[in-house]
C-alpha cells in the first residue's frame, strides 16, 4: 500500500474544520408506518439505513416500498398492468431493490429497481411461469431467487444483465431456492431438495456447483444469509430431536446458536463480517421473539435489550435482517401507538461510524487499518460506505468521528 505523506496532510486538513467526535451512544427504534393500509414488512437493509420490504395500501394491495430518514416509506408501485409487489433485497448503498410483482397476466415476477430506470422484469426460466427475486449483490449487480413452473416446482436463479437468468439446478431432487449472495454475486445459499427430496441447506459457487452444508443430527436445513466474502452461511437446521435450531456454518462445521429458552430458532439474517447473526427464536413462554448472536454475547432477546425504546404495549416479533455493518436491524412487530403491526428499524449505535475495528473507540487504529488497505477491494470493514473501493471516503470517516467513544 502507497499512500503519500502529502496526500495524507492534504486529507487531514480538508477535514479538521468540520472535526466533530460524535459522542453519545446512539440508539433509536422507528416504527416505520403503513401505505395507508393495516400493516407492512422489513425483509432488508442497506448499510446506511434504507430499508426495504411490503406494505398495505389504502386499497389493501401490498406495495413494495423503499424507506429513507429523509423521505420516508415510498411507494415502488408495481410492474405495468400489476396490483401488487414485494420487496426482498436491497443493494449495499440501497440504490437497487429486488423483489416480486404481479405482471398483466396476474403472474408473480421477480424485479430490480432503480430510482432512473423504475421496476424491471426479470423474466423467468425457460420453461417457467413465475419467478421471485429475493437477494441481491452488494453492488445490485447480481440477483438471486427462484422459478416456478407450471406444476408449482421451485428453482434457484442467478440474474445478471448480461447472462440473464442461470439455473443453479438442485442437489438431486426436483426444488431449490436461492435467498443470499455474497457481497461480489460469486457465493449463492439457499435450500434444494436431495435425491431424498428432502430439504437441504446450500453454498453454490460457479466452480464448485451446490454444496449441501448438512444439518445439525436431524434431515432438514435451510440457508437465508451469506457473509459478504461467502465463507459464513446462516439459517436453520434439524437438530436429532427435529427441532429446527438456528446455525451459522463456516469453514465445514455448522455451529447451532441456540434458542431463547423455546424450542425452535431460525437466523435470518448476518453481517458483512460473518461476526452477528440476527433472526426468529422462541422463549420460555412459547412466543416468537427477535434474536442477535454474537460468539462474545450468545443469543439475546432484542425486546430484552433495547427495552428502554419499547413504549408500552409495544413488541418485537421478528428480525428479518441485519446491515452490512452490523449496526442496523429490521423486521416486523407491534406498535402499540398506532395498534398496528409494522415494519421497524432497530439503529443498534454500534459500530459507531468509523469504528473499523468494532471497539467502541474511533482513534488511531481505525485509522491505521483504513491506510493499510487503502486502494484495494472494499465491502469489508475497513470500506466504511460499502462502496466497494476503500478510499478517501472512508478515510475521511474516520476522521471525521476520530475520538468518539474514547
Amino acid at each position: 500500500m502507497c499512500y503519500t505523506q502529502n496526500r495524507f496532510k492534504a486529507l487531514l486538513s480538508a477535514c479538521v474544520m468540520s472535526l466533530i467526535a460524535t459522542a453519545g451512544w446512539s440508539q433509536s427504534l422507528t416504527w416505520l408506518g403503513t401505505l395507508g393500509g393495516s400493516e407492512s414488512y422489513a425483509y432488508a437493509v442497506s448499510a446506511n439505513g434504507v430499508v426495504v420490504g411490503s406494505a398495505v395500501n389504502a386499497a389493501g394491495f401490498y406495495r413494495a416500498f423503499r424507506w429513507t430518514a429523509s423521505g420516508g416509506m415510498q411507494a415502488l408501485g408495481t410492474l405495468p398492468g400489476g396490483t401488487w409487489s414485494e420487496a426482498f433485497g436491497v443493494s449495499a448503498n440501497g440504490a437497487v431493490v429486488v423483489g416480486v410483482a404481479d405482471n398483466a397476466a396476474g403472474q408473480p415476477r421477480a424485479f430490480r429497481w432503480t430510482a432512473s430506470d423504475g421496476m424491471q422484469d426479470l423474466g423467468t426460466l425457460p420453461g417457467y411461469v413465475h419467478s421471485l427475486a429475493y437477494g441481491v449483490s452488494a453492488n445490485g449487480a447480481v440477483v438471486v431467487g427462484w422459478a416456478q413452473n407450471a406444476a408449482g416446482r421451485d428453482r434457484a436463479f442467478r440474474w445478471t444483465a448480461s447472462d440473464g437468468m442461470q439455473d443453479l439446478g438442485t442437489l438431486g431432487g426436483n426444488w431449490s431456492e436461492a435467498y443470499g449472495v455474497s457481497a461480489d454475486g460469486s457465493v449463492v445459499v439457499g435450500w434444494a431438495r436431495n435425491d431424498a427430496r428432502i430439504e437441504r441447506a446450500f453454498r453454490w459457487t460457479a466452480a464448485g456447483g451446490m454444496q449441501d452444508l448438512g444439518t445439525l443430527g436431524g434431515d432438514r436445513s435451510l440457508a437465508y444469509g451469506v457473509s459478504a466474502d461467502g465463507s459464513v452461511v446462516v439459517g436453520w437446521a434439524d437438530n436429532d430431536a427435529g427441532q429446527p435450531r438456528a446455525f451459522r456454518w463456516q469453514n465445514g462445521f455448522m455451529q447451532a446458536l441456540g434458542t431463547l429458552g423455546g424450542c425452535c430458532s431460525e437466523a435470518l439474517g448476518v453481517s458483512a463480517d460473518g461476526a452477528v447473526v440476527v433472526g426468529v427464536a422462541d422463549n420460555a413462554a412459547g412466543q416468537r421473539r427477535p434474536f442477535r448472536w454474537t460468539a462474545s454475547g450468545g443469543m439475546e432477546d432484542l425486546n430484552t435489550t433495547y427495552a428502554s425504546l419499547l413504549t408500552n404495549g409495544s413488541v418485537l416479533s421478528e428480525a428479518r435482517a441485519i446491515s452490512p455493518n452490523g449496526r442496523y436491524i429490521v423486521g416486523q412487530g407491534y406498535n402499540a401507538a398506532t395498534r398496528r403491526w409494522e415494519a421497524f428499524l432497530l439503529d443498534t449505535g454500534f459500530p459507531r461510524r468509523g469504528d473499523v475495528d468494532r471497539n467502541g473507540c474511533v482513534d488511531d487504529a481505525d485509522l491505521l487499518q483504513v491506510l493499510f488497505a487503502f486502494g484495494g477491494r472494499g465491502y469489508r470493514n475497513e470500506d466504511l460506505n460499502w462502496d466497494g473501493t476503500v478510499d478517501d471516503a472512508d478515510l475521511l470517516e474516520v476522521l471525521f468521528n476520530f475520538g468518539s467513544g474514547c
